[in-house]
């Protein structure tokens, strides 16, 4: 296959107007092939950049309709634009905004979510909300995976020949649009200790000890991924995924443990396949506890190694109290939690419902939804596992009750067109709809228009420094 060739076009004293979609920041320029006499529409996408910045741009793409580039020199930087606090800030793809100050990423952020639910839904919305700030803007996230690789990003200063061969490894993020590279992270702002401290010892322990990393292309090598979770009250589980059985994994292991006797649960993974996901993998625990868990309003949730629990605990806080108060239960509706997860809004509102039905694609998320719901004495909520276009089907809701309330929280792809049809229905009176992608969410509440209104809008800020955004909607039925 041809490479493809690289555009020479650099664009000079390009001014930064606004933000753009995923993150990136938008222009209008005129290119040299238009002629001094043509209007200055062209749309140019550029990353890392923000609005009152005036730059100098290489063009990465060019399209009829649109333009991509990157930042190749910052001519006059905007009065906005802070020093990013990372020392990765523009390599590992995360954390884009660290320029921006807090206030305006807010700002930015209920602008997406107005732009999509408008440009995509065509939904009429009543005002929304004020997005809902994170309390914390570094440390808050309560989970990192980090991949392995045999051969790490090479920095722009470095020279390739001149590395060792003992120092192309990493252990680190994958660079955006590189599949198969990894970027050593050496500290990372997002998680609090010991999770840098963990990560690093991993790595050195292995170059010290001749282990080969994993090779993602090849799909050989040892050493391919570490998971670090942690939780308010100082409990850390680390599962280490290996590409292969061999007799360094409890050598690892066991040194691992001993240089930190405060990891809670320690767990590994032989993960022979070519793909990282785990969730049809067997975790085995190798010392400690088989779980963590997280308090919240006096209700407790185990967290096993494959279990999804909102990684901004705090902001799961308000998230959950903001969808019970959309719900507006009374104490005796039938409510439905759609795609439950370990059941946390499900337990979260049963207080107030006569009863609560929970459905989640993961068995063993199901498993600890069950585990949590016995261990917080609440005998109202019933847990069942599948595909929920399978699952959601008319004879199950003959089966378990008519919906007063639906609570829907999918992943970033939305719902499937089978699940969107089975709740229109059902035809609840009530959907909570929770999403952490805007724009599915747009393109579903569009589909069951006809039926129901937004009667409600809700911006939370989950992720500080990203152009990520949750949103919650009450729809009400017309």
């Amino acid at each position: 296959m041809a490479r493809k060739r690289k555009l020479d076009i650099c664009l000079e004293n390009v001014r930064i107007e606004q933000f753009a979609a995923e993150g990136k920041a938008l222009a209008h320029v005129r290119l040299p092939e238009d002629g001094p006499d043509a209007p200055a529409g062209r749309v140019l996408f550029v990353e890392f950049a923000v609005p009152g910045d005036v730059v100098n741009v290489q063009l990465t793409r060019k399209k009829k309709s649109f333009l991509e580039g990157r930042i190749s020199a910052i001519v006059k930087p905007s009065v906005q634009r802070l020093e990013p606090f990372c020392p990765h800030f523009g390599l590992c793809g995360g954390c884009r905004w660290q320029p921006l100050p807090y206030e305006i990423q807010l700002q930015a952020k209920q602008r997406q979510v107005y732009d999509q639910l408008v440009r995509i839904g065509h939904l009429q919305l009543p005002e929304i909300e004020p997005i809902i700030a994170s309390d914390k803007t570094q440390c808050y996230r309560n989970k990192l995976e980090f991949s392995a690789s045999d051969k790490r990003w090479i920095l722009a200063d470095e020279d390739p020949a001149g590395i060792p061969d003992t120092e192309k490894q990493g252990l680190g993020f994958h660079v955006g649009k590189f599949f198969d590279k990894v970027l050593d992270i050496r500290e990372c702002r997002l998680q609090r200790e010991p999770s840098n401290a963990i990560r690093l010892f991993i790595k050195q322990y292995a170059v010290s000890h001749s282990i080969p990393f994993y090779n993602l292309r090849e799909n050989v090598g040892v050493l391919r991924s570490v998971f670090v979770r942690t939780t308010d009250d100082g409990a850390v589980m680390v599962i280490v995924c290996f590409g292969c059985e061999s007799p360094a994994i409890p050598e690892l292991l066991d040194a691992l443990a001993g240089a930190f006797p405060d990891i809670t649960s320690l767990y590994y993974i032989v993960n022979t396949k070519r793909n990282d996901s785990i969730g049809d993998q067997t975790c085995i625990l190798y010392k400690g506890d088989d779980a963590i868990y997280e308090q919240m309003e006096g209700l407790r949730f185990r967290i096993g190694p494959k279990s999804f629990y909102q990684t901004n605990a705090g902001q799961a806080l308000k998230l959950y109290r903001k969808v019970r108060e959309f719900a507006d239960l009374q104490g005796g509706e039938t409510v439905y939690d759609l795609y439950t997860g370990t059941g946390t809004i499900a337990q979260f509102v049963s207080a107030r419902a006569a009863r609560v039905i929970g459905i989640e694609y993961v068995p063993e998320a199901v498993a600890d939804a069950k585990r949590n719901a016995a261990a917080n004495g609440i005998d109202n909520c019933l847990f069942f596992a599948g595909d929920m276009k399978d699952v959601l089907n008319a004879d199950f809701i003959a089966g378990h009750g008519q919906p007063d309330v639906m609570i829907v929280d999918p992943p970033r792809a939305g719902m499937h067109p089978d699940v969107v049809r089975t709740i229109l229905a059902a035809a609840p009176p009530v959907i909570v709809y929770v999403s952490c992608n805007p724009a599915s969410q747009a393109r579903d509440i569009a589909m069951m228009a006809g039926q129901y209104q937004v009667t409600r809008v809700q911006p939370v800020d989950m992720f500080p420094h990203t152009q990520h955004v949750e949103n919650i909607c009450k729809l009400e039925k017309r």
